[in-house]
């Protein structure tokens, strides 16, 4: 495991830490109470699908079950002295009954690959079949499963038809039907959901954002990643003005709106990329004023004055599903041309432009 401490990590937020350091699963108490409840039982499936939407606390709960299972823990909430021998060894990547699976770096770009590889499930393979160390019990955390190739998957199928002894693999999936079929089938689920505005605030105030919960949680759609990188990259404040923009619609200030594309045009750095954020932020816009049409305008507010602007625009079922539809059509009209490297802020500008020369909205 030592090796893998120098590698990128994929599931890493910018300035949030690693899951695995986390102290305990908060928000996902339904899938917390059926894994205990099957290791109380003494009916610890060999494998464990953990599902959910980026950002609900996937990594988070695998790595809190592999803590709470090597420590020997018996606490009622999955959780695991932070100052035992293992927890410290897993933070570390040093612990020997643990195997990471992830995408492995290349060695020729030296960026992590696009697919976790069929050497990655041998290597797993290599590790169950090697002597187990104090004790016998073995955890394998393969993260995410979704971008395993087709070899992969096949290969990491045979591990889950004939699981070793004393093993148990947990399965990270952001969308699980991309698994195959087989797989799925030889494991139990543990459904994660978007988390709850309060439940939202106690993970942010624990990393140190406790400043516009609320709002943050609202934006996010309930991913603590998500809010992470909308308050590292000031997308409260891009989404309040992405609001303004539509404060006196059909008109619109077209300089704001210029300077709203430029911005988009901007390098992507650590944070992310700049023509992403300013998409989802429309997108999401566009989104919540379809949803205000059908079940009024949404609280809490994401941005000041958001409800009263997103009730002009939405009074009813009918704006709501043109709203619906200028979104589905002119966002995947930009991110069709930035896929063949055409201008950013002109990409953005146009779908602005197309917004307010809508007649029907």
């Amino acid at each position: 495991m030592s090796d893998e401490a120098a590698l990128p990590e994929p599931d890493r937020v910018p300035g949030a830490p690693h899951p695995r350091e986390a102290l305990r699963t908060i928000g996902q108490d339904q899938a917390v109470a059926d894994f205990l409840a099957a290791a109380r039982a003494h009916r610890l499936h060999h494998g464990w699908l953990i599902s959910g939407p980026r950002g609900t606390g996937k990594a988070t709960l695998a790595w809190s079950i592999a803590k709470y299972l090597l420590s020997g823990s018996d606490s009622p909430d999955l959780t695991a002295p932070p100052e035992d021998p293992a927890v410290r060894r897993i933070r570390a990547l040093s612990e020997p009954r643990l195997h990471l699976v992830r995408r492995p770096l290349d060695d020729k770009t030296q960026r992590l690959r696009s697919e976790i590889t069929v050497d990655e499930i041998r290597r797993l393979h290599g590790f169950f079949h090697m002597s187990a160390a104090e004790g016998g019990r073995r955890i394998a955390i393969i993260d995410a499963a979704d971008e395993m190739n087709p070899a992969a998957a096949n290969a990491l199928l045979k591990l889950l038809e004939e699981p070793p002894a004393r093993a148990t693999l947990l399965l990270v999936a952001h969308q699980p039907a991309r698994l195959l079929p087989t797989i799925r089938s030889r494991c139990r689920e543990l459904r994660l959901h978007p988390l709850g505005s309060d439940d939202m605030a106690q993970v942010l105030a624990g990393l140190g954002v406790a400043h516009d919960a609320a709002r943050l949680s609202a934006l996010s759609g309930g991913s603590v990643g998500e809010a992470l990188r909308l308050a590292g990259q000031d997308g409260l404040d891009l989404y309040q003005r992405i609001t303004g923009l539509f404060a006196d619609y059909p008109r619109m200030d077209r300089r704001a709106a210029a300077a709203l594309a430029e911005l988009a045009a901007g390098r992507a750095g650590a944070e992310g990329d700049p023509f992403d954020l300013v998409m989802t932020l429309l997108d999401r816009f566009l989104t919540r004023a379809a949803r205000t049409g059908l079940m009024g305008a949404p609280l809490p507010e994401a941005a000041e004055g958001e409800a009263a602007v997103l009730t002009r625009l939405s009074p009813g079922p009918e704006a709501a599903r043109l709203w619906a539809d200028a979104q589905a059509s002119l966002s995947a009209r930009a991110r069709a041309g930035r896929a063949v490297n055409l201008d950013p802020s002109a990409l953005v500008l146009d779908m602005l432009i197309g917004l307010a020369n809508q007649p029907a909205l």
